[in-house]
């Protein structure tokens, strides 16, 4: 049961893979929660206890019912920047407390220093959101262990080999789970306001090595081929802008033969070791194994 003189908080990107997760964290904690979405039905698979809300990030003004009485909010940026000043405007007007889910571009490494429309536009909005009154927490992720299953698992699936490029890069892929509890934490508490944290894993490992745990926790061989980043762009064209994908090339390159950023944030803030890659796969196994 909530507690009644707890004010709810508004998660945003509520059936995301981090903004989801963020609120069965804030639901185990007895926080009342308040889910945006631009269409309901998107949000009927949220747990019966969360408040639903239509709302739209293009459309500021629909978020007001939302924020209405609201303490804190999560915000995910998804979409375009024209916007934000507007909606910033609209949390500063509404709430005390904001948590917003950024990317590592302050990070003072090769990986996160390459060219990025993502981290200029958050960027954009973390520079509204300090002119603001805001307690304001920035959480930062690195690579996302999520994003395995998207690259890798079709080939997985398909019993074939592994064909990715710059097999040799390393990153620190933290765990979806680790980043929504330390979102729900420094929503809660008072010590966070005015905090930036990047979030990691607890390893650097390579893309290569990343697969060769893939193969121990499924108890099969798969095979790594290096592709060229001629092939990738080829292969990506019409799923992932160009943009993206020469970004994320020159991010690889730059991380070849020089071990991940790899932070103790999420263990300094939730008191336990983050999530290594391999727990990850485990608890997501059939993500590589079922259609």
């Amino acid at each position: 049961m909530h507690q009644t003189d707890i004010p709810p908080v508004l998660v945003t990107g509520a059936t995301g893979r981090i903004g989801r997760i963020v609120i069965d964290q804030l639901l185990d904690t007895g926080v009342p929660v308040r889910a945006l979405a631009r269409r309901t039905e998107a949000a009927a698979m949220l747990p019966p206890e969360v408040e639903v809300f239509a709302g739209d990030l293009t459309v500021p003004e629909s978020l007001d019912p939302a924020l209405h009485g609201a303490g804190g909010v999560f915000l995910v940026w998804t979409a375009p920047p024209q916007t934000a000043a507007a909606v910033v405007e609209r949390l500063a007007a509404h709430v005390r407390r904001v948590v917003f889910l950024s990317s590592p571009h302050r990070t003072p490494h090769p990986f996160f220093q390459q060219r990025n429309p993502m981290a200029e536009l958050h960027a954009g909005i973390e520079r509204l959101i300090a002119a603001t009154g805001l307690e304001s927490t920035i959480i930062r992720p690195g690579m996302l262990a999520s994003n395995a299953p998207a690259w890798w698992a079709a080939a997985i699936r398909s019993g074939e080999a592994v064909r990715w490029p710059h097999g040799a890069a390393e990153t620190a892929p933290v765990d979806d789970r680790d980043v929504a509890a330390v979102a729900a934490r420094t929503l809660l508490l008072d010590e966070y306001a005015a905090s930036d944290h990047v979030l990691t894993g607890p390893e650097s490992l390579t893309q290569a090595a990343q697969v060769d745990a893939i193969a121990d926790v499924l108890g099969r061989r798969i095979a790594f081929e290096e592709m060229t980043p001629d092939e990738f762009r080829r292969l990506s064209a019409g799923t992932v802008p160009g943009s993206v994908a020469d970004m994320l090339l020159d991010a690889w390159s730059a991380a070849v033969g020089r071990p991940a950023y790899v932070t103790t944030a999420v263990a300094d803030i939730l008191g336990r070791a983050p999530r290594t890659f391999r727990q990850w796969v485990a608890d997501h196994a059939t993500a590589f194994t079922d259609a």
